[in-house]
């Protein structure tokens, strides 16, 4: 059996988040028809202590990240005594902790994102041999200095190209008061793309957008992000999703082609979504949500999730899954070429759905902020 799993998000995030209303997604998405429907269960695997993230790892596994600090690994057996614990460097204080755990591609290098207890976000490595974390190759690959305790982001994920992406949150307060999502003088409310095996600590692609802009840090990717918490990349495709948490009226779901060079401009705190926020004016390079919903209807702060490429439940192939977290429905998209044509609901209930995470197979867990790590399964 190949595990199938989901991540959950923070407590605090709850304030942060927008509500899910669907339906017509906005007044400049048409109308989408609904797709296929999948008939689905939620099968509840196990339990875990605030799980909050979650990657496929070696030898048919799910490793768990609790938000306070431990990692566990979930096999047919259940979930496992911790294989690491950090929660003497970290605090849950606001939206802190451990956020984003993630493997490399070739499964020998183990990352994980956390809050330290200055609050600095931290990536740090593990060399893996033998599907076991080797902890005296740790090492520390970058760290952003966090000017609040919210909007951490936190989420961490290798592309198909091989290279770390890190989801940064804009910094926290509300509105964003240093104007971070626009500036690209700072990490922070940025997706970045780094290579940790190119140097010490790392190498920037040569590739990426604003390596040749005096005024721009080299590791940004795209730009313009309030708190995009969980972000992930389409397994067929190479599409990047990204669920930004909105800030008082619009949650959104932003989308990047496979193909995409980066330097997207998501809008953030010029726009919350198609809306110009607080008096703002559009960027003249805005890339619009591929969906956006708003507060008024079922939920308060989007969970990104994952397309589904798994052979489990056939009619629910190619369609992204994600949730929110104050509504917990999992619910579902069909895009195409970059624009939502289908919308569904699941008709399943994850709680206080704070992640997903997709196992080697391309099946999905959903993770409730609660402790329930529930798989998804054909009805």
């Amino acid at each position: 059996m190949k595990v199938r799993t989901r991540s959950s998000a923070i407590i605090g995030t709850i304030c942060l988040i927008g509500t899910l209303a669907l339906g017509p997604a906005s007044a400049d998405e048409p109308t989408a028809a609904a797709p296929q429907q999948a008939s689905v269960a939620l099968t509840e695997v196990a339990t875990a202590q605030n799980p909050v993230a979650g990657a496929a790892g070696p030898g048919d596994t799910v490793w768990i990240a609790e938000r306070a600090g431990t990692v566990r690994v979930l096999t047919d057996q259940g979930l496992g005594e911790p294989v690491l614990d950090i929660s003497a460097e970290t605090t849950t204080d606001g939206e802190r902790g451990l956020l984003g755990i993630a493997f490399d591609n070739e499964l020998a290098h183990f990352y994980i994102s956390f809050t330290n207890l200055e609050g600095t976000s931290t990536i740090d490595e593990f060399a893996v041999q033998d599907g076991a974390i080797q902890p005296d190759t740790r090492r520390t690959v970058l760290t952003q200095t966090q000017p609040f305790e919210n909007h951490n982001g936190g989420d961490i994920k290798f592309g198909p190209d091989g290279y770390l992406y890190i989801a940064f949150g804009d910094g926290g307060s509300g509105g964003d008061p240093q104007g971070n999502g626009q500036n690209l003088d700072t990490l922070l409310g940025k997706i970045l793309r780094i290579d940790p095996a190119g140097a010490e600590p790392y190498a920037v692609p040569a590739d990426n957008p604003f390596v040749s802009d005096p005024n721009a840090k080299d590791e940004i990717w795209s730009y313009g992000l309030r708190n995009p918490w969980r972000f992930s990349f389409d397994s067929a495709t190479g599409d990047m999703l990204i669920g930004d948490v909105g800030q008082s009226e619009w949650e959104e779901i932003d989308w990047a082609s496979g193909d995409s060079k980066g330097g997207e401009n998501y809008g953030w705190a010029s726009m919350e979504g198609n809306h110009p926020f607080r008096g703002g004016t559009e960027p003249a390079n805005h890339v619009p949500p591929v969906h956006e919903y708003d507060r008024n209807g079922l939920g308060c702060s989007v969970t990104g999730g994952f397309v589904y490429r798994g052979d489990a439940i056939p009619d629910l192939q190619g369609q992204y899954v994600y949730s929110d977290y104050c509504d917990g429905t999992l619910r579902t998209l069909t895009i195409e070429n970059g624009a939502v044509t289908g919308q569904g609901d699941l008709g399943v209930n994850g709680g206080e759905v704070i992640s997903f995470v997709q196992d080697g197979d391309g099946e999905l867990y959903a993770l409730g902020l609660g402790g329930s790590i529930s798989r998804v399964d054909p009805a």
